[in-house]
């Protein structure tokens, strides 16, 4: 059986840790350039506004583990109602600048999410900045590695609990040389737009092509 050795599973940890906080560094400028309208925006996520997902994306930065524990029992165990209750919370609580300043403060900061390791911690940051971005209409920021380095780790375990249906699809990236799925049904996309539809959402109309994409665009 092959095995990875020991340096080069370092050396990978280590590249995942200095994208997540170049992720969080550049998001925050970005963030730190935003009207007031763009702020109150509707983002990707279901119900949330721009400030909802920023105030989201360092909800770990202000709550240790027992902390976030006791605020899942309060919401009798579910990790999404926890995740909109505190990100509601937050975001009412904190003004524009504290919300954007938060991810270049903390951008060494170890947190990620309880399961999937150091690289779950990058998708957590650099799928949220484009529920953020791609929502407003802003150029393509993501640098392709990483993106395609959080497509390479997709599980079929992440893909159900983001609430992905890739039954009958192929997903296919046009920036690089990934794909997903044995569909008949071929969608096309740049690798960030189709990490978008890994985790789940409904992207704007336009980004994606082929026979597939009307079931993960906005209205489709």
């Amino acid at each position: 059986m092959e095995t990875v050795r020991q340096d080069q599973g370092e050396e990978r940890a280590g590249w995942v840790r200095e994208q997540i906080a170049a992720e969080r560094r550049e998001l925050a400028e970005v963030f730190a350039a935003f009207t007031p309208e763009q702020w109150n925006a509707p983002s990707l996520c279901e119900g949330w506004r721009v400030r909802e997902v920023v105030a989201h994306m360092g909800t770990g930065f202000r709550r240790s583990t027992a902390r976030t524990a006791v605020e899942l029992a309060r919401s009798g165990g579910n990790v999404h109602r926890m995740a909109d209750r505190l990100a509601r919370r937050d975001a009412a609580a904190m003004s524009e600048r504290e919300l954007a300043a938060a991810l270049a403060e903390h951008a060494e900061h170890p947190w990620r999410p309880p399961v999937g390791g150091r690289i779950a911690g990058l998708a957590h940051d650099a799928v949220h900045g484009l529920d953020v971005t791609v929502a407003l209409g802003l150029p393509g920021r993501l640098p392709l590695p990483r993106a395609t380095a959080l497509l390479t780790a997709l599980t079929p375990r992440g893909l159900r609990f983001f609430g992905a249906r890739l039954d009958g699809v192929r997903l296919v990236a046009t920036d690089t040389s990934w794909s997903y799925g044995d569909g008949p049904r071929t969608v096309e996309g740049r690798a960030e737009h189709l990490l978008l539809v890994a985790y789940g959402r409904r992207i704007p109309e336009g980004l994606l092509s082929g026979p597939g994409a009307g079931r993960f665009t906005a209205g489709g």
